[in-house]
């Protein structure tokens, strides 16, 4: 999970998993002339969401084609709404309320 979301905290990469979101699937040069970036550059942060698990990436003659990776993205939900859930419910249990609390 670690993983994923620090591949998500880069706001290039979290561009490119908007754009691959709103298309359903993009080729590298696509990618490269709507974030405005060096072929080479995308092609590194493409490198790091797919091996975060969060993009997959098929050749398709001289290109590579990419799409989300709908299990990986899947996963990701599931864990962080099982984590969060969790941390509400710890949070909600340590919580007690006092007679004047103070409202900052």
């Amino acid at each position: 999970m670690v993983k994923m979301l620090k591949a998500l905290g880069n706001p290039v990469r979290f561009r490119i998993m908007c754009l691959l979101a709103e298309r359903r699937e993009c080729i590298t040069n696509t990618i490269v002339e709507n974030v405005g970036l060096a072929q080479s550059t995308i092609s590194q942060h493409l490198k790091v969401l797919r091996e975060a698990g969060l993009i997959r990436g098929e050749i398709e003659g001289p290109a590579t084609c990419y799409c989300l990776d709908e299990s990986g993205i899947r996963w990701l939900k599931e864990h962080l709404v099982a984590r969060l859930t969790e941390w509400e419910q710890k949070q909600s249990a340590d919580i007690k309320p006092k007679e004047h609390a103070p409202c900052c």
